[in-house]
């Protein structure tokens, strides 16, 4: 199979769909890699790196987009990459459809076969491919916090940890999932009071287990969610439905009771955020305020450090791959049923069906698709 990389061109995204390593792991199937030229750069790998592992360099994404069987990224493709996407094209990459309605209306009408990673599960339940961004999101999420309550970026004024004889900060992360584990992992390793709401009791449970008494768990209730956003100096949102719209458990009536200077890190951001105020934003231009509180909405937070990230993303989402890449998508998502819940979009039709749902697109299952 002919496999492309294109380079990502979100604003401030530095991640590549594929490193050195993995281009060479792909070769050795006897697979072709095309990569456009500096499309490594922001992990440090340049082109004769890509070239020593076997790849072919070309010029520009429209040589990618024009030539390969399966395009391979991070980030969901822009207007511009969507319009080069044609029938019959596997697409694999991040895609997060739900909130966003033009990038699912274009992908429909390309006829190409779309894998999201966010949708892709596991045989214990989870998402192993959206796992390592949510590991690296959650402890991004306490530095940047951290830094935006500084009193010079317009926060309150508080050190997290605070110091002998003063309080520290309280943090309130909602949502004890992987982004909200490793919020609050950091969280209290810099010494702040955390609080984590979940509305799963085993989830709690796991949580008071791993970090003992200095972690406060709360049942999530409208009650329990206002109380401790009144009361927080930085609150997290972690929430996940997997491949829908975040529900909007921060209300602007809520955002209006908090205190002035506080800070919301919404990690929910790529499925619509959950708060309602919430709207992309990017690294140029991090955050907004509304009624005095600091939201930092950064839609690739990951891409912040994208060396890191790059490199745990390729450890989860090369195995796949190279099964779709050594089976063809159709006999790969046959053979392995978790794969499969990664279609989204196939030939036209919506084959995920919380984004059908979300966006009001017919259904269809993607058992049905394979099954010709």
């Amino acid at each position: 199979m002919l496999i492309g990389v294109p380079k990502e061109i979100k604003v401030k995204e530095f991640r590549v769909g594929l490193t050195p390593t993995s281009v060479r792991e792909l070769v050795a199937y006897g697979h072709k890699v095309i990569i456009e030229t500096n499309a490594g750069i922001g992990i440090g790998m340049d082109d004769a790196a890509y070239e020593g592992a076997g790849a072919e360099i070309v010029k520009t994404a429209k040589d990618i987009f024009d030539n390969a069987e399966m395009v391979i990224k991070v980030k969901e493709p822009q207007a511009g990459e969507r319009a080069m996407l044609r029938k019959g094209q596997i697409l694999f990459t991040y895609l997060h459809l739900a909130p966003d309605p033009e990038q699912t209306k274009d992908l429909v009408a390309s006829g190409a076969t779309c894998i999201a990673y966010e949708t892709v599960t596991s045989a214990r339940g989870g998402l192993p491919l959206l796992a390592p961004m949510s590991e690296v999101a959650g402890r991004l999420s306490i530095q940047a916090g951290a830094y935006h309550l500084e009193k010079a970026h317009g926060g309150l004024g508080v050190l997290l940890g605070g110091v002998p004889g003063v309080d520290p900060a309280k943090v309130v992360v909602i949502g004890g999932g992987m982004v909200g584990r490793h919020a609050v992992h950091i969280a209290l390793g810099m010494g702040a009071d955390v609080w984590c709401i979940d509305r799963n009791v085993d989830v709690l449970r796991s949580l008071w287990e791993q970090f003992d008494r200095p972690l406060n768990t709360v049942y999530s209730t409208r009650d329990s969610i206002e109380k401790h956003c009144m009361e927080a100096d930085l609150v997290i949102g972690g929430v996940l439905i997997p491949g829908a719209s975040a529900p909007k458990l921060i209300t602007k009536e809520i955002v209006k009771k908090m205190k002035p200077g506080s800070v919301i890190v919404d990690v929910a951001i790529d499925q619509g955020g959950c708060t309602e105020n919430s709207r992309a934003t990017t690294h140029d231009d991090p955050v907004f305020v509304v009624d005095d509180v600091i939201h930092y909405c950064v839609a690739n937070m990951p891409g912040g450090v994208p060396k890191t990230s790059t490199y745990a993303l390729n450890n989860v989402t090369l195995p796949f791959a190279i099964a779709l890449a050594n089976k063809g998508w159709k006999q790969a998502l046959r053979d392995d049923e978790h794969l499969r819940n990664g279609l989204n979009v196939h030939d036209g039709k919506v084959t995920y069906k919380a984004v059908a749902d979300d966006l009001g697109y017919d259904y269809v299952d993607a058992k049905d698709v394979i099954a010709g």
